[in-house]
C-alpha cells in the first residue's frame, strides 16, 4: 500500500515539474500564438498569476487585432478573480475605454465597482477607493437601470453610503471624546446637514446636545448663557426627533440641571450688572 502511494507522489511531482517545465519554455521561448493559447488555457483553469504573465508578454503583438478585446476582458478578470481589486478596477475601465461597444460592457462596467467596492478598507480608513466605488456604481445604475445587476449595484451603493456616513460620525465623535465641544458641535451639524435621512440621525442629535451641554456649563461667565441656551435648543431638537428614544430619561435629567444653571447664570449676571451700575452712579 505504501509502494502504491509513494509511485503515486512520485508520479504528482513528475507531472507538475512537466508543467512548469512547459509554462518556463513557452514563457521564455515560446512564440506569440502559444503563449496566447497557454495564458487561455491557464486562465480557464483558475490558474490567473501565471495567465496574468503570460497575456503581460503577448499584449504587444496583439495591439489594433480582434483577440485583443479578449485578452484585456482577461487580464482585468484574472486579477479580480486574483484579488488584486485595484488592478481589475484599472483594467477593467480600459477595456470600456477601449471596446466601449463590447458584449462585455455591462459586466465590464459592474465589475470595475465592484473591484473598487472590494479595494475600498472599512469605514475607519481612508475612503478614497470608496468614493471611487459610489461613483462608479451610481455610473452602472444609471446607465443600466434595469440591468441583471442593478438591484446588486443598488445595494452596493446603499452600504457604501452607510460607510462613509459612520466614517463622518465616528470623526465628530472622536471631537467629543477629545472635549473638543466646539469641533465636535460643528462637525454633527455638518454630518446631520450633508446626510439627511442618516440612520445615525439619533445618535448624531445626542453627541451634538452632549457637547452643547458640556461646552455650556465648563464656559467662561460672559459666555455661558449664550452657550446654555444653545443646549437648551439641541435638547428640545432632540425631543422633538425622538420623543420615545431610550435616551430621554437621562437627557430629562441633564436638561433640569441645564435649566438650573442657565437660571442660577442669569441671576449671577444679574447681580454683577447691578453692582456695576451702582458702582458707575457713585
Amino acid at each position: 500500500m505504501l509502494k502504491i502511494e509513494r509511485i503515486i507522489s512520485v508520479f504528482i511531482v513528475a507531472v507538475l515539474l512537466t508543467s512548469c517545465s512547459e509554462y518556463q519554455k513557452v514563457l521564455n521561448k515560446g512564440k506569440t500564438e502559444d503563449k496566447y493559447k497557454m495564458a487561455t488555457e491557464l486562465f480557464e483553469q483558475g490558474k490567473y498569476n501565471k495567465a496574468i504573465v503570460l497575456f503581460e508578454k503577448v499584449i504587444p503583438f496583439y495591439e489594433k487585432k480582434p483577440q485583443m478585446e479578449r485578452i484585456q476582458y482577461m487580464v482585468a478578470q484574472a486579477n479580480y478573480n486574483s484579488k488584486s481589486y485595484s488592478l481589475a478596477a484599472y483594467y477593467f475601465n480600459r477595456f470600456i475605454a477601449n471596446y466601449p461597444s463590447s458584449s462585455k460592457i455591462e459586466e465590464a462596467t459592474f465589475l470595475t465597482a465592484h473591484s473598487y467596492y472590494l479595494a475600498a478598507p472599512k469605514y475607519s480608513r481612508d475612503q478614497r477607493d470608496t468614493h471611487k466605488a459610489l461613483e462608479a456604481f451610481q455610473g452602472f445604475i444609471d446607465k443600466y437601470p434595469t440591468g441583471e445587476k442593478a438591484l446588486e449595484a443598488n445595494n452596493y451603493f446603499d452600504e457604501l453610503t452607510l460607510r462613509l456616513e459612520k466614517k463622518s460620525f465616528e470623526i465628530a465623535k472622536q471631537y467629543y471624546h477629545v472635549e473638543d465641544y466646539t469641533a465636535a458641535i460643528v462637525a454633527f451639524e455638518n454630518f446631520l446637514q450633508d446626510n439627511i435621512g442618516t440612520s445615525l440621525k439619533e445618535e448624531a442629535l445626542y453627541y451634538k446636545f452632549m457637547a452643547s451641554n458640556d461646552l455650556a456649563v465648563k464656559s467662561v461667565l460672559y459666555k455661558k448663557e449664550k452657550r446654555l441656551n444653545d443646549a437648551v435648543l439641541a435638547y428640545d431638537k432632540f425631543k422633538k426627533s425622538f420623543p420615545n428614544s431610550d435616551k430621554m430619561e437621562a437627557l430629562n435629567s441633564i436638561y433640569e440641571d441645564l435649566e438650573k444653571e442657565l437660571q442660577q447664570t442669569k441671576e449671577l449676571i444679574g447681580n454683577i450688572t447691578t453692582k456695576n451700575t451702582k458702582n458707575n452712579g457713585l
